[in-house]
Parts: C-alpha cells; sequence; structure tokens
C-alpha cells in the first residue's frame, strides 16, 4: 500500500471516527453540568474535588476541549480551505485560543494532580508542553507565510488534541479490573495514546512531503 492511499485511508476513518467520539463525549460531559462532585471521572478525584481551583480547571477544561476536536477538523480539507478561506481563519483562531488561553493552562493543573502516578503525570505534563509548542509554532508560521510549516504543526497539534480519544478507545478496549493495576494501567495508556497519534501525524507529514 502507497503512502498516499494510506492518507486517503486515515482521512476517511479519522473524520467520522472523530465526529462520533466528540459526539459521545458531550455525552459523557453532560453528566457534568450538575456540579455534582460524584459522578463518572470526579469519583476517581474524591481527594482533590474539596480543592475549588482544581474543580474550575476540571470545568474549564471538560466544557471547551470538544469545540477543539470539533474545530480542528476543519482544518484539513483543502477544499474547505479554499471555499470557506475566510471561515477556515476563524475556526482556526477559535481552536488556537481555545488551546493556548484556556485548555494548556487548565491541563498543566490537571495534569499536576492526573491519575496514574508519576508515569501519568509526567506524561500529561509533556503532552500538555508538546500542545503548547506545536500551535504556538503554527500560529508563527502562518504568520510569516509558510504555509506548508503551519500544515505541519497544525497537524501535530490536532494529534495532541485528540488523543483524548485514543486514551479512552484504549482504555475500554483492553482495560480489564481484575486483570490490571488502575494506576500503572492509566499512567501507560498517556504514553501509549500520545505516541499512537504522533506516529500517525509525522507518516502523514512524511506521506505528503511537508
Amino acid at each position: 500500500m502507497n503512502r498516499s492511499l494510506g492518507i486517503k485511508i486515515i482521512r476517511v476513518l479519522a473524520i467520522p471516527a472523530v465526529l462520533i467520539f466528540s459526539m459521545l463525549m458531550l455525552k459523557v460531559i453532560s453528566q457534568y453540568t450538575g456540579f455534582d462532585k460524584n459522578v463518572g471521572f470526579l469519583m476517581f478525584k474524591q481527594k482533590v474535588v474539596g480543592n475549588p481551583y482544581w474543580m474550575v480547571f476540571f470545568y474549564i477544561h471538560i466544557f471547551s476541549i470538544t469545540l477543539c476536536l470539533l474545530a480542528g477538523l476543519t482544518q484539513f480539507s483543502n477544499r474547505f480551505l479554499m471555499e470557506n478561506r475566510k471561515l477556515h481563519q476563524w475556526v482556526g483562531k477559535m481552536y488556537v485560543y481555545n488551546i493556548l488561553i484556556i485548555n494548556v493552562p487548565a491541563c498543566f493543573v490537571l495534569g499536576l494532580f492526573s491519575n496514574g502516578g508519576i508515569i501519568g503525570i509526567t506524561g500529561f505534563i509533556l503532552q500538555d508542553i508538546l500542545w503548547a509548542y506545536f500551535t504556538l509554532n503554527a500560529v508563527l508560521l502562518i504568520k510569516k507565510g509558510h504555509i506548508a510549516g503551519h500544515k505541519k504543526y497544525m497537524i501535530l497539534s490536532y494529534a495532541v488534541t485528540i488523543t483524548a480519544i485514543t486514551f479512552r478507545i484504549i482504555k475500554n478496549l483492553f482495560y480489564k479490573e481484575n486483570l490490571y493495576d488502575y494506576e500503572l494501567f492509566y499512567g501507560l495508556n498517556v504514553w501509549l495514546s500520545m505516541a499512537i497519534n504522533l506516529s500517525v501525524a509525522f507518516f502523514m507529514i512524511r506521506s505528503q512531503r511537508y
């Protein structure tokens, strides 16, 4: 299978997958609209739910991340770009501001209190740093008129964005409570999700010869 065919397959599978999982994440997020501290993920974070600062960053993150997922999808269609240049720019700015101003700071704080022990914490902090680095470089390059470089870093940025989806897919498919230690599995999953997404991103970049 040649690289161009591989890219087409990835795109065909990725777009509906991200849309489906974004909708599922909205369903998951809806359980937090009542601000109950004993639902979903918060049931595993009872040690920190009493911290108002942590809770603020948690709600900021979960109520804004789906916008990043959906906004990012529109940025990789050449047809969308050509036919909707102004909309592309507007959505791109929303994506960038959402990440750099809202989610990077929020996720840094959340990462410091991550599940998965030191493995999970270091994984989330590295992921946050890469998220900021890739997104900021994408902005700086487009301001200089480097379209190819901008596209490359946007692909890398979005690869980090959708680690939330990859993480949940791996967890739902492979985690068995009676077989694995939750903390260890959680920490390793952070790194595995990031490695998978960045590997696919680098494959796409090399295949398109940016």
